[in-house]
């Protein structure tokens, strides 16, 4: 069950503060927070592979949205307890449903209503913390990594899993897939967000005084060695993709033909005997 804040009530952020940025490039629908839970789930292998948090209790997941890695969290270390922050409402509401079903949650997560920005903790109330495609969406990543260290015990393991998005390659060429993908990026720059932050933690880490940093390029690449693997990785990429079209469109940035393009080309990646896609991201591991 969703915790209250320490004043007596769940903090809501004013949406004049920087909170994410100006908005949220996938949107907050509940075909969204579908696919979010889906997602966790494909590539949970890769990002939750070996986490140094075996000996912690108290762990602070920064932008836990619709709960679907604090799910996995809770599954993975049956001692830990997390404490999730996220900014918009909708998603807490969706964490809640799914924790609600999964009996190993019980009793053992918090969810707040906050601007990562300015967390609501004392300095040293956290063992470790967990922030996955969340640096990405927010405008001053450093305040958001300074405000994790303050809360942090010294010593305590975090782990940082971000987009690098400018190595997404498919073959056969697809022009009006190429076409989206800048604009996709573009705008969530426009939003303030930055998807090639990944290539930027190991600075980011070291500037807000971590040590002990380091990471990892995580690889998709997939081609006919793999043939199953690879259709359903385009497929829940064509869904990643596909999440920000209506804002896209909305805003003149595509057109609908460029969308129907993207689709009919990623379809025909799919299914084609010779065809590779490739995408990369960055974890980084350090202390506080």
């Amino acid at each position: 069950m969703a915790k209250k804040a320490k004043t007596g009530k769940t903090r809501t952020p004013s949406r004049s503060s920087k909170g994410p940025g100006k908005g949220y490039l996938h949107g907050y629908s509940s075909t969204e927070r579908q696919r979010l839970q889906a997602q966790a789930r494909v590539v949970e292998p890769m990002v939750h592979d070996r986490l140094p948090f075996r000996r912690c209790r108290r762990l602070l997941e920064v932008g836990s949205g619709v709960g679907a890695q604090t799910e996995i969290l809770l599954r993975h270390f049956p001692d830990l307890k997390v404490t999730g922050v996220e900014f918009n409402a909708s998603q807490i509401e969706s964490a809640e449903q799914l924790l609600r079903t999964v009996p190993w949650a019980k009793g053992r997560y918090q969810l707040f209503q906050e601007d990562a920005m300015h967390l609501p903790f004392e300095r040293d109330q956290f063992d470790a913390a967990f922030l996955c495609w969340i640096l990405e969406h927010v405008p001053d990543p450093a305040r958001v990594l300074a405000e994790v260290r303050r809360v942090l015990a010294p010593g305590s393991p975090v782990v940082v899993t971000e987009v690098l998005n400018s190595t997404f390659f498919v073959d056969p060429y697809s022009p009006n897939t190429w076409k989206y993908w800048m604009a996709f990026n573009d705008y969530q720059i426009e939003l303030g967000g930055d998807p090639f932050v990944g290539a930027k933690l190991g600075n980011l880490l070291q500037a807000n005084g971590y040590h002990d940093i380091r990471t990892d390029v995580k690889t998709t690449h997939l081609d006919n060695r793999d043939p199953a693997e690879r259709a359903e990785f385009l497929a829940f990429w064509t869904d990643l993709l596909l999440s920000g079209a209506s804002q896209l469109v909305a805003r003149k940035l595509v057109s609908r033909r460029v969308v129907e393009g993207m689709r009919k080309e990623l379809d025909r990646v799919g299914h084609d005997p010779n065809s590779v896609f490739f995408y990369a991201f960055i974890q980084a591991r350090a202390k506080a």
